[in-house]
């Protein structure tokens, strides 16, 4: 009588197990929230890995690219191939056995890619395997699992190569930057007096952008140290700003500091505070957005692939034009000619001031997301919350822009000039970049 009781628990048992199984295992994957989680791991990496900003965005947008492209050899999608559309990335052809779960393969190439960008490969290694043991407790056939992990790889090994002639690991060895003596010029600021970062940004392969000054923002204030200068009073607002700073505009600028190496000294003790990256950022909003509007696996794919393909051009573009002008940091003139006291609320970054890395990129990203997903779009950004902040909800990318640009301000890490001209780039390139890029047959069509 046991027996048979133990017997009919374990009939029960594994009928219940089976009832929770979906019918087909193609059922699996059915929204973004795998790549969402792959991106997700992928962010804490580079937090880990301490990535500057413009390196994070090339990682971002290589794996992202990699995943989009599997999402576009479904063909009962209307997808199109972003190969022969980038700048030197040719077309390949790629064979789909009948066994091929391209949801699965679309993980896996992003996988690939993302682990060959990083330093901490294990870590997204580990990632992958929880979450290949996930996907195969729910039921795809191992043929199947083979199939599509091997087409994945496939897809990741031409992304990985186009990545490589992008002249990233040449510019690895490029003379650093050279500090200038000029009054105008900037320099390193405390507390580590860090070197500037990647002088040679714009000599990295854009991805739509026919070269890095293609929208040229206006030339930055003329520079002078006279007090009845246009350029002093710039200055003079930024420190009359922090000054009188009010809770809101403090809480908005530490909102969207997204330093990814924050030195805090305290007497004689200095530790490292590591964070997001503002593309890190605007990879976070564009999966919030995604998961909102409930996309499936194939239009999260493309809402990352081109999201991050804009913030990639658009740090480029802001680079070009920062080691171009080359300006002093509000905190390097306020302390010299107006307060030698003064300091930002947010630590200064170790690059030239003009023009603004957030309103260019912010914007860029704004206007593609715009474009995705239409004007008036409310989300809730969360992106933050796993840093000690509050969410904070925006009724659109555009004024989810507007606010990550004007932090600066508050922040006390730009005068003005560098915020209104970035944003006005940021928002030329993103449209650019909407007309460009061809994502679907529909888009297509209304080109």
């Amino acid at each position: 009588m046991r027996l048979l009781k133990k017997i009919q628990c374990a009939t029960l048992l594994l009928a219940f197990l089976y009832s929770c199984q979906p019918n087909d295992y193609r059922e699996v994957i059915s929204d973004g929230s795998y790549q969402i989680a792959a991106q997700d791991r992928l962010t804490e990496i580079i937090i880990h890995d301490i990535f500057s900003p413009p390196v994070a965005s090339r990682i971002y947008a290589y794996t992202s690219i990699a995943a989009y492209e599997v999402a576009a050899l479904d063909d009962e999608g209307n997808h199109k191939s972003l190969m022969g559309q980038l700048n030197g990335f040719e077309k390949a052809e790629f064979e789909i056995s009948e066994d091929v779960y391209l949801p699965l393969a679309s993980l896996a190439a992003y996988y690939k890619v993302g682990t060959a960008l990083i330093f901490s490969e294990e870590m997204m290694q580990e990632h992958k395997e929880n979450t290949y043991k996930e996907l195969k407790s729910k039921g795809i056939p191992k043929e199947v699992f083979e199939a599509s992990i091997a087409l994945g790889d496939n897809v990741a090994d031409h992304v990985i190569s186009y990545s490589k002639k992008d002249n990233y690991h040449q510019s690895r060895s490029f003379e650093k930057y050279t500090i200038s003596s000029d009054p105008n010029s900037w320099q390193p600021t405390p507390p580590m007096y860090m070197e500037g970062i990647e002088p040679h940004w714009n000599k990295i392969r854009t991805f739509v952008l026919e070269s890095p000054d293609q929208f040229k923002s206006d030339p930055p204030t003329a520079f002078s140290s006279e007090k009845d200068s246009d350029f002093y009073r710039e200055a003079e607002e930024v420190f009359n700003v922090v000054k009188n700073l009010t809770k809101e505009q403090s809480d908005i600028a530490f909102f969207w500091d997204c330093n990814p190496y924050k030195v805090n000294v305290k007497g004689h003790v200095m530790f490292a505070e590591k964070k997001i990256t503002p593309g890190g950022h605007w990879m976070g909003i564009a999966a919030i957005s995604s998961k909102t509007a409930k996309q499936d696996w194939k239009g999260t794919a493309e809402t990352l692939a081109k999201t991050s393909i804009a913030v990639f051009d658009g740090f480029i573009a802001c680079w070009d034009e920062k080691y171009k002008s080359v300006l002093i940091r509000p905190e390097t003139y306020i302390n010299k000619y107006i307060d030698e006291d003064w300091l930002p609320v947010l630590q200064t970054p170790p690059f030239p001031e003009y023009t603004s890395g957030h309103s260019v990129i912010s914007n860029a990203a704004a206007e593609t997301l715009t474009g995705l997903f239409g004007d008036g779009f409310h989300f809730v950004d969360s992106t933050e919350v796993a840093f000690g902040l509050p969410i904070r909800e925006f009724d659109s990318f555009r004024k989810a822009a507007d606010e990550a640009a004007i932090s600066r301000l508050y922040g006390g890490i730009h005068y003005m000039p560098a915020i209104v001209n970035g944003a006005s780039v940021g928002k030329k390139l993103g449209q650019f970049l909407s007309t460009k890029i061809i994502t679907k047959e529909e888009n297509l069509a209304s080109n």
